[in-house]
């Protein structure tokens, strides 16, 4: 630092930026706003990571309020400290300081919507039992107003015991520089302190505490004794020594008798939530506007049907279709980068390392963007809307008939488009098993990456002819490939929740927020930080999969046959009269050079090698080198064929050059490779087999773990090989 600085400092010029220790949980209902809050306050100075051996996330962040930085932590929602789904647990072990990698936070700023008091008040009366400083930010208060409802934040303040109440807006940023005060004292406040809401429970909870270790507080004992086949229960039976489940057992019997004790305790805590709205909250009559009246036809089971119908059908096109420009802008500005370096570098290992290794690697990442950043600002929109709750609603009875749930009809569509986006899509599904099999099933679902693929060997073995004059017989084929992975992810789904995901399913428990307009800087925020994701965590194994890929084809290189063609390219020059006529010849022997040595790579060998195994599906070396390639990419097997063929790497599906030699490939014997039951059954391996390096890393990452992915990978690969057995041997 300068002198300069220094005296600035001195001078109270330069504030100097105090970093507090405090670590602040945010904390409320899914769909309270309270990321929208945490975005507020932290802006881009916050990171998403995941917490250990899960995949839920977690949210950190740094407000600076005046001269002072606070670290924030975003929760994920929850309603109560009795916990349901494996988000729930988590903020409840944060909030309660059982998680071994992050300190209990100092502090909880507790996010309750005004326009659900009811139900924030409840969780609120829990917090304020933990020995922790709490304050509330009193959100959408503006949405509150526009219902009619009122409310009294300083009578809620002495209800809650003197805790600071902030009403705010967050979309708008109303309030916030009083909650930011507040926020700044919250560490220091003193702890509340309400009357008990249940007598008997808390002499109860008191007694059974002084048999323990002073470390284990009143509140955990209560739990245990509420929450029946919990882990904390089990915990606080065992320190109570060989009969402490049976004392637990007497001591639930003697509270609640016959009657849940969940069921108990919410009775007697929605009572003290309805002493307090009664003082805090009055309601004025409104009448109903145009939105409001819109909003109650789109609730109803038929419009909403149509109208979740419309914008499936908007975000699929959005991602089909719309992403294309873009990914079409960054594919052609990777092929002109490498043509640059292609032709500013000596031929040579160096110059295909950059150009078909790193570059193409980076390419083969950031053209995913695109559709992910689509799809997820549809996601976002349609979430802090209020819409994605309806969604869920109501494809939730027919998901549930095929093993899935409604939060997975979103994840299942975007598949279509691309699986990468639509299985990072999943985590809007808060129940662990349905989440994993929507990931397994989504693959299934015929991504843009099979159309080439399939167009390929559609137009090259489907004869172009008409059905009953009206179907066309290569329509009905390509229709009949995306039936078949459909009705794979289906029963895929269900074979996965029947055999594999058994437990109980978990009542389907969903909040109908009030349509809201989103705000754009949550937004923003939310998208980059996806994106920063998919880069920083599936971008390093793709692009690694990419160096690799690119290192089997290109060594080795023999001389001998690189000589040869070297030989053979300066006869042409020397006899050829004319350049149309040498260029054109030349081309023709870089083709065969190009196939001789792909031949002769680590992955022809490969293809020669393991050719035997997919003997029975009539494969021969080049085909099944092709399949190898494109496990990486199945798009990729057009450029492989294109090469082997001699056609060029630089050919596409609509090539008729690479059909008509594949129609005429002949194997050793004369005998054609390329039968109708061969080309059935590499369409339906295509179908089935998990050939996208993107899609196996976005699964790793999303079940934070490599078990899903490799066992989606084998059951995929097997479901394809034995499809195309089938095939073969019956076609």
């Amino acid at each position: 630092m300068s002198k300069e600085s220094v005296t600035r400092i001195a001078a109270g010029q330069i504030p100097v930026r105090r970093r507090s220790s405090a670590r602040i949980a945010v904390v409320g209902n899914p769909n309270s706003g309270k990321s929208t809050l945490f975005n507020r306050l932290t802006g881009m100075r916050q990171k998403t990571g995941n917490y250990p051996g899960v995949t839920v996330e977690k949210n950190v962040g740094v407000a600076r309020i005046g001269n002072t930085e606070i670290g924030l932590i975003d929760l994920p929602g929850m309603y109560a400290l009795s916990t349901h789904s494996l988000e729930e647990r988590i903020a409840a072990d944060v909030i309660l300081g059982r998680l071994s990698d992050a300190e209990r936070p100092v502090g909880i700023l507790a996010v309750i919507d005004a326009t659900h008091l009811y139900q924030g008040l409840y969780l609120v009366q829990q917090l304020l039992e933990l020995d922790l400083p709490v304050m509330v930010a009193l959100s959408m208060t503006d949405a509150a107003m526009a219902k009619g409802i009122r409310i009294d934040a300083d009578a809620l303040q002495r209800r809650l015991g003197g805790i600071a109440v902030c009403p705010i807006v967050a979309t708008t940023g109303q309030g916030l520089d009083a909650l930011r005060t507040a926020l700044q004292a919250l560490a220091e406040s003193p702890r509340p302190s309400l009357p008990n809401f249940w007598d008997e429970l808390s002499a109860a909870s008191e007694s059974l505490a002084g048999e323990l270790p002073a470390t284990v507080p009143r509140f955990e004992v209560e739990r245990a004794l509420i929450d029946v086949g919990s882990d904390l229960a089990g915990d606080i039976a065992a320190l109570l020594g060989p009969n402490g489940h049976t004392r637990l057992t007497e001591i639930r019997a003697q509270l609640f008798g016959s009657e849940p004790p969940l069921a108990r305790e919410a009775r007697h805590r929605y009572s003290w939530v309805r002493e307090v709205m009664d003082d805090v909250q009055t309601a004025v009559p409104m009448v109903s506007s145009v939105g409001s009246r819109f909003a109650h036809f789109l609730n109803q089971p038929v419009p909403g049907t149509i109208g979740l119908f419309v914008v499936m059908a908007v975000v699929f096109q959005a991602v089909f279709a719309w992403a294309t420009p873009l990914m079409d802008v960054i594919d052609n500005s990777t092929t002109l980068m490498s043509g640059f370096i292609a032709n500013n570098l000596p031929a040579g290992a160096f110059s295909s390392f950059i150009t078909d290794g790193v570059i193409a690697g980076v390419g083969s990442v950031i053209v995913f963007l695109p559709q992910i950043l689509i799809l997820f600002l549809f996601i976002i929109v349609l979430e802090d809307s209020g819409y994605l709750a309806r969604a869920a609603y109501l494809m939730d009875r027919t998901m549930r008939s095929v093993g899935l749930s409604g939060q997975s009809i979103i994840p299942m569509i975007s598949s279509f488009a691309c699986a990468v986006p639509g299985i990072m899509a999943t985590r809007v599904i808060p129940n662990r098993r349905d989440r994993i099999a929507t990931i397994l099933a989504a693959p299934f679902m015929t991504c843009s990456a099979r159309l080439p693929v399939y167009a390929l060997l559609i137009a090259a073995f489907v004869p172009d002819r008409s059905l009953l004059g009206i179907f066309n017989l290569q329509g009905l084929v390509l229709f009949g490939l995306y039936m078949l992975g459909i009705i794979a992810g289906i029963l895929t789904a269900l074979m996965m929740k029947r055999f594999v995901l058994k437990g109980p399913t978990p009542p389907f428990l969903i909040e109908i927020p009030a349509y809201r307009l989103p705000n754009l800087k949550s937004m923003a925020i939310k998208l980059l930080d996806r994106g920063k994701i998919f880069l920083r965590r599936a971008g390093t194994v793709i692009f690694t999969v990419a160096l690799v890929i690119w290192a089997l084809v290109y060594f080795p290189r023999p001389e001998l046959l690189l000589n040869d063609y070297e030989t053979q390219r300066i006869a042409v020059t020397d006899s050829v009269s004319g350049p149309a006529m040498a260029a054109q010849q030349i081309a023709a022997i870089d083709h065969a050079e190009s196939a001789a040595l792909l031949e002769q790579s680590y992955l022809g060998r490969a293809g020669r090698t393991v050719q035997p195994l997919f003997a029975p599906l009539g494969w021969d070396w080049k085909i099944t080198a092709g399949v190898i390639a494109s496990f990486p990419a199945r798009e990729v097997v057009v450029a492989v064929l294109g090469t082997i063929y001699a056609v060029g790497d630089n050919v596409d599906e609509t090539d008729t050059r690479l059909m008509q030699r594949l129609r005429n490939a002949r194997d050793a014997d004369g005998n054609k490779v390329f039968t109708t039951g061969v080309a059935v059954g590499l369409m339906i391996f295509y179908a089935f087999c998990l050939q996208c390096m993107a899609t196996v890393a976005i699964m790793r990452r999303e079940t934070n773990g490599w078990k899903w992915p490799i066992a989606a990978w084998c059951y995929m690969t097997g479901l394809g090989y034995f499809g195309a057995l089938l095939a073969y041997q019956l076609i």
